[in-house]
């Protein structure tokens, strides 16, 4: 199983970016996804949360209004639509595949089976 995560670039402070993750390979049964960050010097944290049917998910509270996760799971891909975007946005996104069967919001890397190589995002003021 592979992630490849794409669409990160360079913005400025106000605009927005949509970063996909294309899964490639088999898994088997339901899954979640989710969406951290790393900003430099800083730990990895968790940005969104969907569930496998993308009928729920989860933020954290700094995106909430400005960011909106999605999935195509017929496409095998996920989605992190960003707007409003703040130079505490920067960082190096990444995307994960959470454990099959998970139901809750998981906000902690524990637990995410697969990662993608991450996609830069920057902004500028």
């Amino acid at each position: 199983v592979q992630l490849q995560a794409s669409g990160g670039g360079l913005v400025q402070t106000g605009g927005s970016l949509r970063l996909s993750c294309a899964l490639s390979g088999r898994i088997f049964g339901s899954y979640a996804a989710g969406w951290f960050r790393q900003a430099p010097g800083k730990e990895r944290e968790f940005v969104a949360w969907i569930s496998w049917t993308g009928d729920r998910s989860d933020y954290t509270d700094s995106v909430k209004g400005r960011f909106t996760i999605s999935r195509d799971n017929a496409k095998k891909t996920v989605y992190l639509e960003m707007t409003s975007l703040k130079p505490e946005d920067a960082a190096v996104y990444y995307c994960a595949v959470d454990s099959p069967g998970t139901y809750y919001p998981r906000r902690a890397r524990v637990g995410y089976n697969y990662w993608g190589q991450g996609t830069q995002v920057t902004v500028s003021s």
